[in-house]
């Protein structure tokens, strides 16, 4: 078993049940410390390979996932490896992609859907989740 994130390092949220995921922009360097041992990479392309495990799910920017079921499974496989793993949400920017997806995660930990986005905002991100079929996309996700 791994040791997760320290809570105060940046970019980390911090899910009710106190599990720990780190969301970030792809954009910028990778962040020093140690890497993710699972990651999600959000993206309309694939990414660039790493030294870490990751999944990609196509995402194209301001828009949803591709694939509905997809993405259901590989932040379901997220939320799991978050009690014990150091696992990474990112985007290109960091913010709409990832804060949708880590508002998503907060739904599986148990935050009402209606309140996932503003848990986010709050605990990560002001500007995450950046439209509202994104915010849309929270609210169904539970059901």
């Amino acid at each position: 078993m791994t040791e997760t994130w320290n809570a105060g390092t940046s970019g980390v949220l911090r899910l009710p049940s106190g599990r720990l995921v780190c969301g970030r922009a792809l954009r910028r360097p990778v962040p020093e410390g140690p890497a993710p041992d699972f990651a999600v990479y959000l993206l309309g392309k694939r990414p660039p390979e790493v030294p870490w495990e990751a999944r990609w799910l196509r995402w194209p920017d301001f828009r949803l996932p591709a694939d509905r079921e997809e993405a259901r499974a590989v932040l379901g496989e997220a939320w799991a490896r978050a009690g014990d793993e150091r696992v990474e949400v990112a985007c290109g920017g960091g913010r709409g992609r990832t804060g949708t997806a880590l508002a998503c995660l907060a739904v599986l930990d148990g935050v009402p859907a209606d309140r996932a986005v503003e848990f986010v905002r709050r605990n990560h991100d002001r500007h995450a989740v950046e439209t509202p079929w994104q915010r849309r996309y929270v609210r169904r996700f539970a059901g």
